[in-house]
Parts: C-alpha cells; sequence; structure tokens
C-alpha cells in the first residue's frame, strides 16, 4: 500500500468512496495482522510517514506500517526504474513505490487513481496497480 492509501481511513468519511475505500483498507490491516496476508513496505513509505504533520496520525500510520513483514531498501537497481516511471510521466514517490514494489510485492495498492491510471499504459511493468475496494471484492470470497 502507498501512503494515500495507508491515509484513507484518516479522510472525511462523509464521501461514500472515500468511506468504502477506508473500510476495504482496514479489513487489509485486520488480515494482515492475522497473517493471511503480508504487507510490503519500503523506506520511501517510512519517510512519507516520518513527514505527517500531525502526531496522531503519524503514530496510527506507522502502527499500520510496523505490521510489513518485508521493508524493501532503496538501491540503485529501484533508483533507476524509479526514474524510468518519471519519464513516463509518474510523480516521484509514487515511482518509488511501483519501483519498489514491482519485484518485492504481489500488488501495489492505491486510492490514487491518476497512478493507476498511468500504470496500466506501462508495458513491460511487472505488478499490478490497483485501488484496493476493487481488489478485495475481487480476491474475497
Amino acid at each position: 500500500m502507498d501512503n494515500c492509501c495507508l491515509n484513507r481511513p484518516f479522510d472525511d468519511q462523509s464521501n461514500l468512496r472515500i468511506h468504502l475505500e477506508a473500510e476495504a483498507i482496514k479489513t487489509i490491516i485486520r488480515l494482515v495482522e492475522q497473517q493471511k496476508w503480508n504487507l510490503v513496505s519500503s523506506k520511501v513509505l517510512k519517510f512519507e510517514i516520518s513527514k505527517i504533520a500531525d502526531e496522531s496520525r503519524r503514530k496510527e500510520l506507522m502502527l499500520m506500517e510496523s505490521l510489513a513483514g518485508e521493508v524493501v531498501q532503496i538501491n540503485t537497481q529501484i533508483g533507476v526504474r524509479a526514474n524510468e516511471f518519471e519519464r513516463l510521466g509518474i510523480q516521484s514517490f509514487d515511482a518509488l513505490h511501483l519501483a519498489c514494489s514491482e519485484n518485492n510485492a504481489d500488488i501495489l495498492l492505491t486510492v490514487d487513481d491518476r497512478l493507476i491510471k498511468k500504470a496500466q499504459t506501462i508495458n513491460n511493468l511487472n505488478i499490478s496497480v490497483r485501488n484496493p475496494l476493487i481488489w478485495l471484492s475481487e480476491v474475497l470470497p
């Protein structure tokens, strides 16, 4: 999950889409806590969380992120791949999330429609980028 995805439960829940996405993310986190799924984090996600000004939100996000069974380190290969994604029009942090997850996770979950749409145009992308609500509805019975 990227930073905007982890933050969704803290967004204004009066919007139905936001509320449903937040519930999907809470469900995914519960399944990670039950060790049914593995959460993968990265140094870039840790950095983004550390920059959140709201202390209580930052602590909650750090708690969710701490459930990760793996933390992807940024290396030269990931940097090169992130630069490729940036040249294709993906924002820098999104490019890093994509590069970190590409060979270390099965899926990258985000609530960022622009990132999902842009990722669908990348021919040699080795990971699926999905909205958590849609993905969860497909994988749960």
